[in-house]
């Protein structure tokens, strides 16, 4: 095809002038930045390819930093992420922490040294109250912007991006004690993570609010810390069991999982026999065997805030350096049910 043939296709296209996308294919000055995006559009349509100064026009890297993608409700935030920095003209680097491999400070020199725009941590170490928080310090030294999802440090001059841990658990033990469950037992990871200890303050009072139990009982019977994994999941909840529990808060789906598992492996049948919640409503958690109860953690708007913010520190207007908390959200399926003796409803109705 003849040049003028190709411009006044893209022209055409584009709609405007072949002048404007003479232009815009010499890299002139004096287009519009929505004209030009209207040109390169219009090329990529017509499957020409773009001039090599053109190719890559981005508005700069952007490092995602997660933890293993085992559990699924990470890469369902990546996605999130990824897709609202791609829109906003940013090239997203996906950097993934694994057992034995890079540890993030390694995966943050990484991305620095290749220049990126920002970084978005999830569930870093700034989650970790054990860790030192002198290397987000650094990296503000450094100049680089930088937004934390999932975890929260004081000692971090930073936006934060989190789920209402402690509301989340209100909302599952008020759903169980409704049910007519009366010995609810709460099954998570590790406890000098934030989300956690987070979790262990909104169970423990909301138990004191529905039962009245000493905050001492709560913790010596009521809560097992393991790993978050379907095999953490299976021990705690194995050992709740043990203390009585009819029912199972776990701090991840993945553990909810493994809580169910424990539970047949008792030959119990999950809900008859006890119930299980999880949390984060993880992609395809509603298709396991009973599809699962679970606390939605608010992933798209989460992930559109960390990117939002992010951009805004990136533009020069720095978000406030606090805490945005997002409101779970009770997702009801088969894997709750009444308590032992109770009838569907409030729970005070025997059964027969």
């Amino acid at each position: 095809m003849t040049a003028p043939a190709r411009l006044a296709d893209i022209a055409a296209q584009a709609g405007v002038s072949e002048a404007t996308v003479s232009r815009v294919l010499n890299g002139k000055p004096g287009v519009a930045a929505t004209t030009r995006q209207s040109v390169l559009a219009a090329l990529d349509v017509l499957g020409y390819e773009r001039p090599v100064r053109l190719r890559q026009r981005s508005a700069g890297l952007v490092g995602l930093i997660t933890p293993e993608l085992e559990n699924p409700i990470f890469p369902a935030l990546a996605q999130v992420i990824g897709q609202a920095l791609t829109r906003q003209g940013y090239t997203p680097v996906l950097a993934t922490q694994t057992p034995g491999g890079s540890t993030e400070d390694e995966l943050t020199e990484m991305l620095v040294d290749r220049g990126v725009a920002g970084i978005i941590y999830v569930s870093g170490l700034h989650a970790d109250t054990s860790a030192d928080m002198e290397r987000y310090e650094q990296l503000r030294a450094q100049g680089v912007p930088f937004v934390l999802v999932d975890g929260f440090s004081p000692k971090v001059q930073a936006p934060f991006i989190s789920p209402d841990d402690r509301a989340a658990m209100r909302l599952a033990v008020t759903h169980l004690a409704s049910l007519g469950h009366t010995r609810i037992g709460l099954a998570l990871g590790p406890k000098r993570f934030v989300p956690v200890l987070r979790k262990i303050e909104g169970f423990v009072q909301a138990i004191q609010d529905e039962f009245g139990t000493d905050p001492e009982e709560i913790a010596s019977e009521l809560i097992q810390h393991s790993l978050f994994s379907l095999e953490g999941g299976q021990a705690a909840a194995t050992a709740l069991m043990n203390g009585g529990c009819t029912a199972v808060v776990c701090a991840s789906d993945m553990m909810a999982l493994g809580a169910i598992r424990a539970a047949r492996q008792r030959g119990l049948e999950v809900p008859d026999d006890i119930s299980v919640v999880g949390f984060d409503d993880s992609p395809l958690i509603a298709f396991t065997d009973p599809p699962l109860t679970t606390v939605r953690k608010p992933v798209p708007a989460m992930g559109q805030a960390a990117v939002r913010t992010l951009l805004e520190e990136i533009g020069g207007t720095p978000a406030p350096h606090s805490e945005f908390v997002f409101m779970p959200e009770l997702v009801v399926r088969g894997s709750t049910a009444s308590g032992p003796g109770y009838g569907p409803g409030a729970g005070v109705v025997p059964k027969d």
